[in-house]
């Protein structure tokens, strides 16, 4: 058994712990793989969102003829030559992938890397599954960041009609003519924009009543209203089985007003992720799991083993890229610092989502606000109120603010529409500062007539005390 000061699991965030300070370090970096191909760098990197945003922005610009209308411009979407498309973004972020993992094991002379599937056998013992045979590894320290895998539900079925999901389905060989989408969240919802746009026939298929139905009410039901403008959106759907006939996939769904039948070439599960803590047979390490799966960290990512931290998709309630760094970061310094521990900070965190149009969000839901008694006010601003969104022409988008009445403190932001994520950066620094909406508004210019007077004139409408 080969012993490590320390072992990380997983090449994503935890990869970067890695710097010059851990130079005299014994390390082993465990690597499973992800989608298709055997790829080093994480979900994010190769899976997530940096293809997935690539491919949004290009998107983006196929859509962009059709709005041209109502601005007096009469423009056409010629064609999406999808090869080139596919093969742009993974020409880049493969190269990336392959360069981070010449890096770590031809580079790093203390750095020993395991391609393979790790799982506890012991505290702090594991076996990797390697194509040489297994390996069995000990450490002093273990840092399990192996994030988490999409999750596919059990439809009668589904493992026999060559289902993709987000590790799969961006490396299609070509664009069909139909594609069901499983799933209304982020990435569904993402997903389904990038392939609408490109001219594939979306059927967008959920459970529930609204899309992105974790988002604030009102965003909520804006971004449901629009999407069944684009796709064929069916929601209140159970669904009964799945079947291929040849090159058609087959969904039969239970609706409102009884059976109903989806037809497409290719069917997207996009219906949430799971850890890998299973994979890992976390259990077996002494590593304490919540109900969903997720390996049990105190505040600075510690779990229940001593020397043992975990970080990212595997151990956090937050799945996003910059909460795996900012908690890469705790443990890199816990790490070096243990008789310095700090915590992660988890009070502001910020999400959006890439679909069209944008959503961002950070903080409390008006439901949340409501659900647990916090003394609230709200304001909203349209786009459409402001000079640059006439000259956008925007009449769906808006931004909604909520704050304490007394002090003036923000306590959630939303917006949906135009650089939405863009726009809420401000919101997000100003709550994490303490910035109040009174300061904020008139403390400072707004360039006018630029798209942040719709934070502006939001601040300025709240009904504060």
């Amino acid at each position: 058994m080969q012993h490590f000061d320390l072992v990380i699991i997983g090449s994503g965030s935890g990869n970067s712990i890695l710097d010059e300070r851990f130079a005299d370090w014994r390390v082993a970096i465990v690597e499973k793989g992800i989608g298709p191909t055997h790829s080093y760098g994480g979900t994010c990197l190769n899976v997530g969102c940096i293809p997935t945003k690539m491919f949004v922005h290009t998107a983006d610009v196929a859509a962009a003829p059709a709005a041209g209308a109502r601005l007096g411009v009469d423009l056409e979407l010629g064609g999406v030559r999808w090869p080139q498309v596919r093969d742009r973004i993974f020409g880049r972020i493969d190269a990336i992938s392959d360069g981070g993992r010449r890096y770590r094991a031809e580079e790093n002379p203390n750095v020993t890397l395991f391609e393979g599937v790790a799982r506890f056998t012991g505290a702090k013992r594991l076996v990797v599954e390697t194509a040489d045979g297994p390996a069995e590894i000990s450490a002093d320290r273990v840092v399990v960041a192996a994030g988490g895998r999409p999750a596919v539900p059990r439809i009668p079925g589904i493992e026999d009609v060559g289902y993709h999901t987000s590790d799969s389905v961006m490396r299609l060989a070509e664009l069909p003519r139909r594609m069901i989408v499983l799933g209304t969240g982020f990435v569904g919802a993402e997903l389904a924009h990038v392939f609408s746009a490109m001219g594939v026939e979306v059927t967008v298929i959920g459970r529930s009543g609204r899309m992105l139905r974790s988002e604030d009410v009102d965003i909520s039901q804006r971004f449901t209203e629009l999407a069944a403008q684009r796709w064929d959106l069916r929601l209140d759907r159970k669904e009964l089985r799945v079947e291929r006939d040849g090159d058609v996939v087959r969904l039969h769904l239970e609706g409102p007003d009884g059976p109903e039948v989806v037809e497409a070439e290719e069917l997207l599960v996009a219906v949430g992720r799971v850890p890998n803590s299973d994979l890992l047979d976390a259990a077996a390490g002494g590593l304490e799991l919540a109900d969903n799966g997720k390996i049990k960290v105190d505040a600075t990512q510690l779990t229940s083993v001593d020397g043992v931290w975990a970080l990212g998709d595997i151990s956090s309630d937050h799945e996003l890229k910059h909460v795996a760094n900012h908690e890469m970061r705790v443990v890199q310094h816990n790490l070096l610092h243990p008789d310095e521990p700090i915590s992660s900070d988890h009070r502001f965190v910020p999400h959006a989502v890439f679909s069209a149009p944008q959503i961002a969000s950070v903080g409390l839901t008006e439901q949340e606000a409501r659900r647990r008694g916090v003394d609230h006010v709200v304001s909203v601003q349209d786009y459409a109120g402001i000079a640059y969104g006439w000259a956008m022409e925007d009449t769906t988008g808006f931004a909604k603010l909520l704050a304490d009445p007394s002090s003036g403190l923000l306590l959630g932001a939303h917006i949906i529409g135009p650089q939405a994520p863009t726009l809420l950066q401000p919101l997000v620094q100003a709550m994490q500062f303490g910035l109040d909406a009174r300061t904020m508004a008139r403390g400072q210019y707004w360039i006018h007539p630029a798209m942040p007077e719709l934070l502006e004139n939001a601040l300025l409408n709240l009904p504060l005390d």
